[in-house]
């Protein structure tokens, strides 16, 4: 009889830090991207020919030179697409491969060129000849309401109490308007897809996609063929945020359509100009609203409008501008609200999914709201912020009728507010710019609620393949996608969790359609909800198989046998996990499972704006500090302190390292990154020189970080676990919030800033004069 003790605990286990799986192949250069990988003997390249009109119609196209370029073995148009010439997630056919009549963006792809090289095809498809009719075009959202363009979906109306009595009721009413500023993903790894034919209708491609089911289907569309002629694979992608959730169709279906055309291996990755020309980013917005409040600063009743740039097609602009209105309320409860979208078409790239997916935009006109009624009444926003909190009797219900029953949000700002000492830090800064004439500083501090689930209610859903094979090392696949973002870690930790293995014994593969089928996008933060979920559900299918084995064969209860670490304990003994495994496959145990899981309590009436379209939420918050020259515009963040709910930690180390690319990345978002396109319809920030993303030396001075270790998810989360990718994007909101207020020092903070996003040093700077002018008045 084996007696051996148990170990004490397996290494590398749920609520560990553990690295990175692949972090080590990062630094060292030895991760392999699909650029990376070894081209097959004849590969050829492709490169798109895009628009060089905003919108217009095409009169004619000569492609004599384009042909005759060096080492060019075709052009591909729309012609040449056996199937549909549509891409479109939305399924409405307005998004297609190439341009035929008519051009909408300037951008835009009208056509291919396959070459022997990339350089070659990238040359040849600038030696295009085009004729165009130009039309007028709109590029603001403003400017396309003015000029009566249409939606490009049907809006959404959430309306819950009387809307007119509450503003009745109001004694103080606050009407406003704030422009929110897009966002361009800036991933390092850009748009990218490798096809392979294969024999009969079959093909193969590596793409760097989030929704590799999607890409499968879109191929399969415009190849005219069934999905399962149609493999994608993903190992690994180098950064995404939401900028590869349908874009990549596109490049997928192209590098295919010419791969199956001359039956050689076809590549496709355009230059990062046009990758940023061509692909869609995070939608901008334009807010218009009216918030009644009393006198102590508790708000009454909230009327908004969430207008977008949607551009030329729909893309996800629904679903986006949908969670934006989600999210507008923020943590806040509001007794009468009705909260409408407006997605509106313009001659601009169509705009996408980007982390946080619209709720970032509707959370920033949340806050805007808030700050308006605390200079209305000259008290400090946090005093408004916490007065308008849910909780309470009749005040847990939100716009869109769900109640919120996981509120920690008071918890968490008042430890934050204690540890960042944000009281005395408050009383010095408004005592320094009392006595500074130049630089002003500000400090905020913000809440954050964001909403976990796709509201799309069947994206809920997740597959997953274990094998264990006979030496004990164990296979693990599932739907997920790896962007950076630690998933495939996360949820080998899982397997080794359930099997009470070590992580070294887990065996991640690349994604893909052959093995997991009908998978959801990595988006909407569910990557580890999901996909966790559905890989312990297929280890425990095993685990029942094995457990009623070890019980039959040695004659004890199924109570009696247990994994333990890197052992299985059967009664008083206890087996080696590899030798338990070869007696099992010895003993024709099935040792492989697929498994599933749904997102379960879930529902949404989009018609009627109710229902419940989150699993639970998330919670967080921030406290930021700036300085800034009034003489310049220029700020720093000076320091930073965040609080973070993601539950259970199935990896804390990870999920640290996701809240701060988060803040940074949304910080980003709201001060230095600005698109910009001109009279032409031409998009000018195309480009590293004239997009700013933030640097290393952007980071705030003091940068603190902490997770909520007492938070434990009420919900049946993998190992009461939250979602983290998303929602600390958002708390990069008190950095805005903090520039506004040293902005408004200059007025004596009598007058809101109204400062609109990003806040650029540009716009600090003609914000200051504007409230300096505007005190001077009067």
């Amino acid at each position: 009889m084996n007696v051996m003790q148990p170990i004490e605990r397996i290494r590398g286990g749920v609520h560990e830090n553990e690295r990175h799986e692949s972090g080590h192949k990062h630094v060292t250069g030895t991760a392999e991207y699909i650029d990376d990988m070894p081209e097959p003997a004849g590969t050829l390249h492709a490169y798109l020919g895009l628009s060089g009109r905003a919108h217009a119609d095409i009169i004619s196209v000569d492609f004599d030179a384009v042909l005759s370029a060096p080492g060019v073995v075709g052009v591909l148009t729309a012609a040449d697409i056996p199937g549909e010439n549509d891409v479109s997630p939305a399924h409405l056919r307005d998004d297609p491969v190439f341009a035929t009549a008519k051009v909408e963006f300037h951008g835009q792809p009208i056509f291919a060129v396959i070459a022997e090289s990339r350089e070659l095809a990238r040359r040849a498809a600038a030696s295009v000849k085009i004729d165009y009719r130009d039309l007028p075009h709109v590029t603001d959202v403003l400017e396309a309401a003015a000029a009566d363009y249409p939606l490009v979906v049907d809006p959404l109306k959430l309306e819950r109490g009387e809307i007119a009595a509450g503003f009745a009721k109001a004694k103080n009413v606050v009407e406003g308007e704030m422009r929110i500023g897009g966002q361009d993903h800036f991933y390092l790894e850009g748009q990218i897809s490798f096809a392979i034919p294969g024999e009969d209708d079959e093909i193969t491609l590596y793409s760097s996609t989030q929704h590799p089911s999607e890409t499968q289907h879109m191929v399969g569309q415009v190849l005219g063929l069934p999905s399962n002629a149609v493999t994608i694979n993903v190992r690994r992608m180098g950064g995404a945020f939401g900028g590869k959730e349908t874009q990549a169709n596109l490049f997928a279906a192209v590098a295919a359509l010419a791969a199956k055309k001359y039956r050689r291996a076809v590549k496709i990755r355009p230059d990062r100009d046009d990758d940023m020309v061509a692909t869609g980013k995070r939608h901008d917005f334009h807010v218009g609203y009216k918030v009644g409040f009393d006198d102590d600063g508790r708000i009454e009743a909230v009327d908004a409008v969430y207008s977008a740039r949607c551009g030329f097609s729909a893309d996800l602009s629904g679903p986006v501008t949908d969670r934006a209105l989600f999210h507008a309320d923020n943590c806040y409860f509001y007794p009468h609200v009705r909260l409408r979208s407006q997605p509106l078409k313009t001659n601009t790239v169509s705009n996408t999914a980007f982390r946080g997916f619209g709720g970032p935009q509707g959370m920033v006109g949340a806050e805007r709201m808030i700050e308006e009624v605390a200079y209305a009444l000259g008290k400090d926003p946090l005093d408004i912020r916490k007065l308008n909190f849910y909780g309470g009797e009749g005040r847990n219900l939100t716009p869109y009728h769900q109640p919120v029953e996981d509120n920690i949000i008071g918890r968490i700002i008042e430890e934050l507010e204690a540890s960042c000492d944000y009281a005395a830090r408050r009383a010095e800064v408004l005592a320094f710019n009392r006595k500074s004439q130049v630089i002003k500083r500000g400090i905020a501090l913000t809440p954050v609620k964001f909403g976990i689930s796709f509201t799309k209610t069947e994206f809920n859903q997740a597959g997953a393949l274990v094998h264990v094979y006979a030496d004990g090392s164990i296979h693990l696949n599932h739907g997920g996608t790896e962007m950076g973002q630690g998933l495939y870690t996360k949820v080998a930790q899982v397997v080794a969790d359930e099997f009470q293995v070590d992580l070294d014994r887990i065996k991640v593969t690349a994604t893909t359609t052959g093995k997991v089928p009908n998978t959801s996008a990595t988006a909407a933060s569910s990557g580890s909800d999901l996909n966790g979920m559905a890989a312990a559900n297929a280890a425990q299918q095993i685990k029942a198989r094995l457990v009623a084995f070890a019980a039959e064969r040695h004659g004890v209860s199924e109570t009696d046998v247990a994994f333990e670490p890197n052992m299985v304990r059967i009664g008083p003994e206890r087996i080696p996990f590899a030798d338990f495994i070869r007696l099992a496959y010895g003993a024709r145990i099935q040792l492989s499972a697929a498994g599933f899981y749904k997102t379960p309590k879930i529902h949404w009436n989009r018609s009627e704006g109710r229902g419940r379209p989150f699993f639970y939420y998330a919670y967080g918050a921030s406290c930021s500090e700036v300085s800034v020259d009034t003489l310049t515009g220029e700020y720093q963040v000076d320091r930073a302190d965040i609080l973070h709910d993601v539950g259970r930690s199935l990896n804390p180390a990870l999920d640290i390292g996701q809240v701060e690319g988060a803040f940074v990345q949304g910080m980003g978002w709201l001060t230095t990154e600005e698109l910009w396109w001109d009279a032409k319809g031409r998009l000018r920030t195309h480009a590293p020189s004239t997009y700013k993303i933030p640097l290393a030396s952007d980071r705030p001075r003091i940068f603190n970080v902490k997770l909520a270790e007492w938070s434990l998810n009420r919900e049946e989360t993998i190992r009461r676990s939250k979602a983290v990718g998303e929602p600390p994007f958002m708390l990069p909101i008190s950095v805005l919030e903090a520039i506004s207020m040293a902005a408004a020092s200059v007025a004596e903070y009598r007058i809101p800033p109204r400062l609109d996003a990003p806040a650029t040093p540009e716009r600090v700077l003609m914000a200051v004069e504007r409230l300096r002018r505007a005190a001077k008045n009067g």
